[in-house]
């Protein structure tokens, strides 16, 4: 079974219903026994890195993550669920983020010709061996919408990037925990193969 937490965030749905298309069960929780008892945990998310981790907290789904994490549960962070992953932002100054992995989220820059948020479909290049992305053909098209990026310090645990203004880090693996900023629930084929690959994941640390 699937936990995805539940903290109020938008989007759980359609990364509910995208596991259950491929024939995983599935639940939207903030139940610390339902989630530790799960074989695979997702944080989704979209909306402000500051009100995410207050909410986080409120709930008590931050010790959740992290036992989850320590007890060697795959577990997928997904958009503002990734950024959650890492240090802190600089959208939310002074809060801290769960700091499971290192790195900082920062503002995609101003560039002529380009909006933000970034909303819409781009190449992915791939590096590093990602288990979440195997059997998937080179420079594959997913879907992202966002204004801040990540930068992770160990350069290792980046498994695909995309160019929007910036070298934006798209994907990263470190034992049991993946992420990506895309949307793999709504990038289509890929997309789907990239939770397919999620959900066959043993949670062991190769590539990391």
């Amino acid at each position: 079974m699937i936990a995805i937490i539940d903290y109020d965030a938008g989007n759980l749905k359609s990364v509910e219903k995208a596991c259950r298309r491929l024939g995983a069960q599935a639940v939207i929780t903030r139940q610390a026994g339902e989630i530790l008892k799960a074989s695979h945990v997702i944080l989704p998310g979209v909306g402000s890195f500051g009100t995410a981790m207050e909410q986080l907290k409120k709930y008590e789904l931050d010790k959740v993550i992290y036992e989850a994490v320590d007890k060697g549960l795959p577990f997928l962070g997904i958009c503002l669920g990734q950024q959650l992953l890492f240090e802190g932002s600089s959208e939310s100054a002074g809060v801290e983020g769960l700091g499971i992995l290192r790195g900082r989220i920062v503002k995609i820059p101003d560039t002529e010709g380009l909006k933000i948020p970034h909303i819409g479909w781009n190449s992915l290049e791939l590096q590093n061996d990602g288990r979440l992305f195997a059997g998937i053909e080179a420079q594959p098209y997913v879907y992202f919408v966002h204004s801040y990026y990540l930068q992770a310090e160990d350069e290792k645990i980046v498994k695909a990037v995309t160019e929007y203004g910036a070298r934006i880090h798209a994907s990263v693996e470190s034992g049991n925990v993946f992420a990506c900023q895309f949307h793999p629930e709504k990038s289509s084929a890929a997309g789907l193969k990239i939770l397919e690959n999620f959900i066959k994941a043993a949670g062991s640390p190769s590539g990391a």
